[in-house]
């Protein structure tokens, strides 16, 4: 009677640091790509919010023929003191009481009512007005800044948002 021992099979270290390399190499192409588009995502919060402004700005120009005459204060204001809000992930605590107690941002009908990455500034006048959204969306004091600007051109409402470069931030 013969006893046969199997052969014992596994993957050599060669073999082993292959897969080691090959995943290092996936790695080094995919974070940067994941962290790019990480800041991609952040950046929509502006042009969404932005949007929102000049919707109601329309609106409100429809309506009275005039667009809201005003300088509306930074909302929300960063806890820093600077363009960073530093909180949980460098958001700015939310403001809603601030922009109701500010007649430019109530006749505009915005307010934000949960945490953001981005300030936002309106100034206008009856025929022009010009919002901006400014964040330091990872703290490297690199701000960017979204600029929404309303015309009236023959009295009818118009508005251009202006985005910062792809690279920026």
């Amino acid at each position: 009677m013969k006893i046969f021992k199997k052969a014992q099979r596994g993957f050599t270290l060669i073999e082993l640091m292959i897969v080691v390399a090959i995943i290092g190499i996936l790695a080094a192409v995919a974070i940067p790509s994941f962290m790019d588009y990480i800041k991609r995502s952040k950046k929509t919060e502006a042009s969404l919010q932005l949007n929102k402004i000049g919707k109601n700005s329309k609106r409100v120009y429809a309506e009275t023929g005039s667009y809201v005459a005003g300088t509306g204060i930074s909302l929300p204001a960063p806890v820093s003191g600077g363009s960073c809000c530093g909180g949980p992930n460098n958001h700015c605590p939310a403001a809603a009481s601030a922009f109701v107690a500010d007649t430019t941002w109530t006749a505009l009908d915005f307010q934000i009512d949960e945490p953001t990455l981005f300030t936002y500034k309106y100034v206008g006048v009856a025929q022009s007005f010009t919002a901006t959204a400014v964040g330091d969306l990872d703290c490297d004091t690199t701000n960017i800044t979204y600029e929404l600007v309303g015309t009236a051109d023959k009295g009818n409402p118009a508005v251009t948002l202006t985005e910062p470069p792809p690279n920026a931030d």
